[in-house]
C-alpha cells in the first residue's frame, strides 16, 4: 500500500498552562494554517528553545495537549546542546528537559524533548486494506530519484480521527532528498 509521506519539522505542542505563561492568561492559539491531521494546525505563535549551546525558535502546533512536548531532530537537539530521545509522540517520560521563552514569560521543563520515532497514521480502513495493527512496526520503502531508501522502526498508529499519511523527521527527509509530493510503501519484515 503507498502512503503520503510528509516531513515533520521542528515544532513544540503546549500544555493549556505553559501557553499561559508563556504568551498570557487566557491566551489562545491563533490558526495559521489546517495541518494534514484532522483537527491540527500550524499556530501563529513561535516560542524559543533554549538549550546549552544555543536556541531555536520553533513554532507551535495547536490545539493545546496535556502535556507540553518539543520535537526536534536529533541534528536540532545537537546544535542547541539537549538531549532528544527517540520517541513516540505523548511519551515524554524518562526524556531531558530545556527552558521556552515567549513573549511573556519563562518555562523551565523538567521533561519533555524528544526526536519523534518515524510512524505512520492509518484510518482503520486503510490499516485493514494494508494488513497492519495499530502500533505494528513496520518498514517505509521510499523512491527517490537520487537516494531511494527504506526505513525500519516505522510505527503504525491506528485511529478514526486519523487521516493516512507518514511522518518523518527534517533528517529523514534529507537523507531522501526527495522532489515533490513523496510517497512511500509499508513493508512487513
Amino acid at each position: 500500500m503507498k502512503v503520503l509521506v510528509e516531513t515533520s519539522a521542528r515544532h513544540i505542542h503546549l500544555s493549556q498552562e505553559h501557553l499561559e505563561i508563556l504568551f498570557g492568561a487566557g491566551h489562545e492559539l491563533t490558526v495559521k494554517k489546517m495541518l494534514s491531521q484532522p483537527g491540527q494546525y500550524a499556530a501563529e505563535e513561535k516560542v524559543t528553545v533554549v538549550g546549552a549551546k544555543g536556541s531555536l525558535k520553533m513554532s507551535v502546533l495547536g490545539p493545546v495537549r496535556p502535556e507540553t512536548q518539543v520535537e526536534l531532530s536529533l541534528t536540532d537537539a545537537r546544535s542547541i546542546g539537549v538531549v532528544a530521545m527517540i520517541r513516540e509522540s505523548g511519551v515524554i517520560d524518562g526524556t531531558q528537559g530545556c527552558k521556552l521563552v515567549g513573549p511573556c514569560g519563562e518555562v523551565e521543563m523538567e521533561k519533555g524533548v524528544i526526536a519523534a520515532k518515524r510512524h505512520i497514521h492509518m484510518t482503520p480502513e486503510d490499516a485493514e486494506a494494508a494488513g497492519v495493527k495499530d502500533k505494528e512496526i513496520v518498514g517505509l520503502k521510499i523512491e527517490s530519484p537520487e537516494r531511494s531508501l527504506v526505513f525500519g522502526d516505522v510505527v503504525v498508529r491506528v485511529s478514526a480521527s486519523y487521516a493516512t499519511a507518514a511522518h518523518i523527521d527534517t533528517d529523514e527527509a534529507n537523507a531522501l532528498a526527495p522532489a515533490g509530493v513523496v510517497y512511500g510503501e509499508i513493508v512487513k519484515f
